[in-house]
């Protein structure tokens, strides 16, 4: 059980980091917030009182106080990110103690185990602005989305921003070959199927492989073509919590683990040929999408048949037009990934959308 109290925002979502400071004498408490602390990858500072250190009390990201000790720091400097944690879900006194040490929430073990974890993971890694999340899906198979994705999420490193690149689609080969690195030392999707709850977003991060200055979940060579919802959906928030720019590459097929990415989008961009096959199969993957996901832009890919351009392919689909993506030929093996060269077309495109991107995010 965790009850709110007041509705101030902790002190970890200023984006400070540290491990949570935790007062208490119940040693059996203790080893329960030492463990869920160990789990959120946070180390903590433990006192039995008010630490005697100037300053500590106040400057903790999160301060988790015993019940057994909430008589103890009656006396603290009243500040945000206090939660006060206990065992008996019958005690309706502990309500009146939060309210003396000005406790934001209340929390009871075991059944607030995970919400206990989750907001220790926050301060620990800090919080801040989320990753501008982009998805990509193609309006017919071989549209090139897997390829602008690449394409940008080259571009968004090259730029200095945090990246990461997302292989959603178990079929499309691997994002990792397309980038040159099938060989690369990490983990890859099958690793993270058994994720449940909270993953944490640094150690995410360190465990992929690192690509032309990015970070790419892909998938290996094995059998396993399925991750569960809710692992996709625990990674996805985990990539979008360390900020920077998450580009994630979607199949046209909408199943549960789809609509979780989906569902974590900030903006989707549908490729499309100009081709009327192409725009008739695109009417339908767009379809599908909206259901989930608000913000579907379209991106032309050229040439197209003579009376079809970029602007009559957005008329025909009813849905905004980011622009014609240029087309540039396969780079020889070895070669620059898509995107990598900053003059090339493609580049430029990319670039010219990260630029508005952001100024409608606000920056990122």
């Amino acid at each position: 059980m965790a009850g709110a109290i007041t509705h101030g925002r902790p002190a970890a979502a200023e984006g400070r980091q540290g491990g949570p400071l935790i007062v208490t004498e119940d040693a059996e408490l203790l080893d329960d917030l030492l463990r869920l602390c160990a789990a959120a990858g946070a180390r903590p500072e433990v006192h039995h009182g008010i630490p005697e250190r100037r300053g500590s009390w106040e400057s903790a990201p999160l301060v988790l106080v015993g019940d057994d000790a909430a008589r103890r720091v009656r006396g603290a400097t009243r500040r945000r990110g206090v939660v006060l944690v206990g065992r008996d879900q019958d005690d309706s006194g502990v309500w009146r103690r939060a309210v003396e040490i000005g406790a934001d929430h209340v929390l009871m073990l075991p059944d607030g185990e995970q919400w206990l974890v989750d907001r220790i993971a926050d301060v620990a890694e800090g919080v801040g602005r989320p990753a501008l999340t982009v998805g990509v899906i193609g309006g017919r198979g071989g549209a090139g989305a897997s390829t602008l994705a690449c394409a940008l999420a080259v571009t968004s490193a090259r730029e200095g921003r945090r990246t990461l690149l997302v292989d959603a689609d178990p079929l499309g080969g691997g994002l990792d070959v397309l980038l040159g690195g099938e060989a690369a030392e990490g983990l890859r999707w099958p690793a993270f199927a058994a994720s449940r709850g909270r993953v944490g977003g640094g150690a995410l991060e360190e465990s992929l492989p690192e690509l032309h200055a990015l970070r790419v979940l892909s998938w290996d060579r094995g059998d396993s073509v399925t991750v569960p919802p809710q692992a996709v959906r625990a990674v996805l928030a985990a990539a979008r919590r360390r900020g920077g720019a998450v580009v994630v590459d979607l199949p046209r097929r909408i199943d549960e683990g789809v609509a979780e990415a989906l569902a974590q989008l900030d903006v989707g961009l549908l490729v499309v040929p100009a081709e009327l096959r192409a725009v008739a199969a695109a009417k339908r993957v767009a379809s599908a999408v909206g259901m989930v996901l608000r913000d579907l832009r379209v991106v032309v890919r050229g040439p197209g048949t003579p009376g079809l351009d970029d602007r009559e392919v957005g008329r025909l689909l009813g849905l905004p037009l980011v622009g014609e993506v240029p087309v540039e030929p396969p780079m020889p093996d070895g070669g620059v990934p898509p995107g990598g060269a900053a003059r090339g077309p493609l580049g430029r495109f990319c670039a010219a959308f990260w630029e508005r991107a952001l100024t409608e995010a606000g920056g990122v």
